[in-house]
Order: C-alpha cells, then structure tokens, then sequence
C-alpha cells in the first residue's frame, strides 16, 4: 500500500521542483502539477510527485494523527515496517 503524506516546501529548486521536509528530511519533489507553489505551503507528495496544496490546519492535524500512530506502535514495542519474511 501507498500512502501521500502532507509535506512543507522549504525551499524553492530549479523549475518544476521543490525542496519538502518530511519528519526532519529534506527531498526533492516534483511540484509540476500544482500551480504558484511558495516556500511554506503544505502539499500532498506521494511517489516524488506534490498531488495538490493542503491548508495548514489540515496538514498540522495529519502529521499529528501519524506522530500518533507511529508513538502508539513504538510503545507497544511493534516495527511500523516489519522485516520482510
């Protein structure tokens, strides 16, 4: 399964591409599908590409339900990615 998560744009790169921050890493994503893409905006990525903008409200409440998650699967002493088989 895939999944697009909320990123923010942390820097404007050469035409078409811009620099996101996802959980404290900077990447590279392909903005060409999203128009008037400014250094702050929260976007949908998935794959490399940015889907579409996200409000801050709704972006900020996304990546809080993931911390979430990913501090309910730590205390339970289970991997958000197990080992393959």
């Amino acid at each position: 399964m895939c999944l697009a998560i909320p990123v923010r744009v942390t820097a404007l790169l050469e035409e078409g591409w811009a620099e996101v921050d996802i959980d404290g890493v900077p990447t590279p994503v392909s903005i060409a599908l999203v128009d008037a893409v400014a250094v702050g905006d929260y976007l949908i990525a998935h794959a490399g590409f940015a889907m579409t903008r996200l409000d801050v409200a709704e972006a900020k409440e996304t990546l809080a339900l993931f911390a979430e998650i990913a501090a309910h699967y730590r205390e339970a002493g289970l991997a958000l990615h197990p080992p393959p088989a």
